[in-house]
């Protein structure tokens, strides 16, 4: 089914690798950034019938709404899209990562980047996290991403619309539990950033091994 999309601060790597998958998909996507301008601009460069708009105005016309956005980004952004997006589905992909550190993991007194977002928020958003652990530059690339996505949030049936956005974007996405579940994603991307260097890895993942079997 083709859905409207916006990806919120989709000009930045993993936004737009995201927007181009989900474009090339089938779904009308809006790339969303604090300019109009740059967002049209991303949204020509990437093809595939992208737009581009402002972030509230991306936000309010999508029916769900990917948030790509840095931590240090992540409270203006969510206050900015906050009047437009209550009953819709947010996926928050933040990773609490602090410069020049990266490679520790930090994550905020509130337990994680998502829960920060669900304090901004409030409960009439139908909340997710997911998209923590996957290298955006791979992403950019043609072809299949050797990575799991784990899908977090209090509610099965959002996690279940994104398990399925992640299999859009050629990456197999895992049912993983409440929101709180979050800050071990969060926390691996700072492992796998320092895996990465101590190993020269281009863009390690995570891929969860065993046969899974849908639960009943």
């Amino acid at each position: 089914m083709c859905q409207k999309i916006a990806v919120v601060g989709g000009t930045g790597q993993l936004g737009s690798a995201l927007a181009w998958r989900l474009a090339k998909a089938g779904h009308d996507v809006t790339i969303g950034s604090r300019q109009a301008e740059s967002a049209q601009a991303k949204a020509d460069e990437l093809g595939h019938g992208l737009t581009g708009a402002a972030n509230p105005d991306a936000a309010a016309a999508a029916d769900i709404v990917l948030v790509t956005v840095p931590f240090s980004a992540q409270k203006a952004t969510l206050s900015e899209i906050r009047p437009h997006v209550a009953g819709k589905i947010v996926v928050d992909t933040t990773v609490p990562l602090v410069p020049p550190k990266v490679m520790r993991v930090q994550l905020p007194e509130e337990g994680s980047a998502a829960a920060c977002a669900s304090k901004l928020l409030g409960d009439d958003v139908r909340l997710v996290a997911a998209f923590h652990n996957v290298a955006a530059h791979r992403l950019a690339e043609e072809g299949d991403v050797y990575c799991d996505i784990l899908v977090f949030g209090d509610e099965k049936a959002a996690r279940a619309e994104v398990v399925t956005l992640a299999e859009a974007v050629g990456l197999r996405g895992i049912h993983a539990g409440p929101l709180v579940n979050a800050a071990a994603a969060e926390a691996m991307t700072s492992l796998l950033i320092f895996i990465n260097k101590n190993y020269q890895v281009d863009g390690a993942g995570i891929r969860i091994t065993g046969e899974l079997k849908p639960s009943e």
